[in-house]
């Protein structure tokens, strides 16, 4: 697989416009900082890591859906950077997300954090997706 982080977008993403409670993914250290920053912006409900029987890690997410609308809290993903096109943004020109609705996820000097997160700490990196 040449790009995990879109693999991981994409199954959330499809779980979302399936409607489904669950989805499970492969886990790592990158999509681990990436589901807690989900978590703690209100976009899922919950989520679990574990190992499956061979001892890969991997990620349960439960999905957030409006209870009187059936409508998801993630309205969309979008992947930035890539593999091929890498994309970096300092403060002065770190990206709005939905005029302030959404979140952009980066990969900084001091971890995986939003874009609000960022400017307050001063420091850019690299656009890893966004999210609304």
């Amino acid at each position: 697989m040449t790009d995990p982080i879109a693999d991981f977008l994409t199954r959330i993403r499809n779980a979302v416009k399936a409607n489904h409670k669950v989805v499970e993914a492969p886990g790592s250290k990158i999509k681990r900082e990436i589901t807690k920053i989900l978590y703690e912006q209100g976009y899922i409900l919950a989520y679990k890591f574990d190992a499956d029987e061979k001892g890969h890690p991997s990620i349960k997410i439960a999905l957030k859906f409006d209870a009187a609308t059936k409508v998801s809290a993630i309205k969309n993903l979008k992947r930035v950077s890539r593999p091929g096109l890498r994309q970096y943004a300092s403060v002065a020109d770190m990206p709005r997300v939905q005029n302030g609705l959404g979140i952009a996820i980066l990969s900084t000097s001091k971890g995986i954090m939003t874009d609000a997160k960022a400017r307050k700490e001063n420091v850019g990196g690299e656009v890893l997706c966004y999210i609304w």
